[in-house]
């Protein structure tokens, strides 16, 4: 996720040491962490029962794979778990996988397979927002709306189609209301689907609240009304929640915040907070019963990994979920994200780098820095990092992505840790302004 050659002219900060949501560089420099590692360490880095669950699984049995035939205790007790905590959101079954990209992967094979046993095999194009991100596998890579995702690697793979995103500070209709907007974007998904052919659709896969893309969090409707087309059209919804599972929006799952029951639901991330690698793809009830009711040989799965189901990370997930739910982690996060996106509106008003402010839900957040606010013209390379740097020095550490800073904090920070990201953007902005 980097140019080697930038790497080299401007090393790293080297991070050797984290205790609650603060890390320490290499030069004992301590900071609070508004990345959150990277979306995934809700719990801070002090979670001592998901610490003690990696050890002790290490000494009892430390790998064993779940391929056809075995399996494992770690995960059938992880499997309970999760169907629990998604019940919801109408998921009923786990696939397990390595990771975030791994589940997507996983989630668009399952679904042309679904067709497939129930005999439509024509349906095998996928659709996705522009501004999307869903990892970097192929498949995966194919589906992202995101072109520095995909340009170095394509031609990708076929069959997959993107509409407009949500994104009321940048959109082809240069609509800023949140509401028509999201009606327009709709209109492009059935028209896309129209043009298609509903009967060679397989999937469409969202992430509830874009993340990497820069943080849009769609008008409440658009999430049900893409719900409602799917289902009009035969078409699986794919809920990609690596992010936002777990209550980064202030809710259990982004599905959930936005009222909707997917199909399939991609998760990682915060299922070990981040102290694993680990993922899980969520199968609805109606789904998963087409596979385990086939009859036609169809519906032998042919997909997993040597990681999936690990018992080290089944553990480090059973005691995460435990300490999530204890913690009530998505009503701190809804709380300290008000906090956090009214701060940065402050910022708003103050600095004319800040072209948009954009959050609301949760823990999730981004400011989107221009050069000119009438021309929207994106911020140089160079500024944009000034900002970094000083807030760096300021004592917070945030992610630049293009013109964007995005903010996805550990969920147990506390009001005193907002203050401290506000007050370093706040003069990173002046330094760089």
């Amino acid at each position: 996720m980097a140019h080697t050659a930038d790497s080299l002219a401007n090393p790293p900060d080297i991070i050797v040491g984290g205790d609650g949501v603060e890390i320490t560089d290499v030069d004992g420099n301590r900071v609070v962490d508004a990345v959150g590692g990277l979306w995934n360490v809700n719990l801070g880095y002090s979670c001592e029962p998901v610490k003690r669950a990696i050890s002790d699984q290490l000494d009892k049995l430390p790998y064993y794979s779940i391929f056809r035939g075995t399996t494992n205790d770690a995960v059938i007790e992880l499997s309970t778990m999760l169907r629990d905590f998604f019940e919801p959101d109408g998921l009923s079954r786990a696939f397990f996988t390595s990771g975030g990209s791994d589940s997507v992967e996983v989630a668009l094979r399952l679904a042309r397979q679904y067709h497939k046993i129930r005999g439509e095999s024509g349906r095998i194009k996928f659709l996705s927002l522009k501004k999307g991100y869903h990892g970097t596998h192929t498949l995966g890579a194919s589906v992202n709306g995101n072109a520095n995702f995909r340009t170095a690697y394509e031609p990708l793979m076929p069959g997959c189609y993107h509409i407009p995103a949500p994104y009321t500070y940048r959109n082809p209709f240069n609509e800023t209301d949140p509401q028509k907007l999201a009606q327009l974007c709709l209109s492009a998904l059935e028209d896309e689907i129209r043009f298609q052919d509903p009967s060679t659709i397989a999937a469409f896969i969202m992430e509830p609240v874009l993340g990497a893309g820069g943080v849009i969090p769609p008008h409440e409707s658009f999430m049900p009304g893409v719900r409602e087309i799917c289902s009009k059209h035969g078409i699986l919804l794919v809920s990609d929640e690596v992010i936002t599972a777990f209550g980064r929006t202030g809710s259990w799952t982004g599905a959930r915040h936005w009222g909707v029951q997917p199909d399939l639901l991609c998760c990682a991330k915060a299922i070990t907070n981040g102290y694993f690698p680990f993922g899980a793809v969520m199968v609805a009830e109606g789904v998963a019963e087409v596979f385990e009711k086939d009859e036609t040989g169809k519906g032998s799965i042919g997909s997993g990994y040597t990681y999936s189901g690990h018992p080290v990370g089944a553990a480090a997930a059973i005691a995460c979920l435990h300490e999530t739910e204890r913690l009530n982690v998505k009503d701190n996060a809804a709380a300290r994200g008000k906090q956090l996106h009214e701060g940065l509106r402050k910022l708003f008003m103050k600095h004319e780098l800040i072209g948009d402010v954009r959050g609301g839900h949760g823990l999730m957040c981004a400011l989107e820095l221009v050069a000119d606010r009438a021309t929207k013209a994106p911020i140089d390379k160079a500024t944009i990092g000034k900002v970094h740097r000083t807030a760096y020095d300021n004592g917070t550490m945030v992610r630049v992505s293009g013109n964007n800073i995005i903010l996805s904090p550990p969920l147990v920070l506390t009001e005193g840790h907002v203050d401290t990201i506000l007050n370093a953007l706040d003069a990173g902005l002046a330094a760089a302004g």
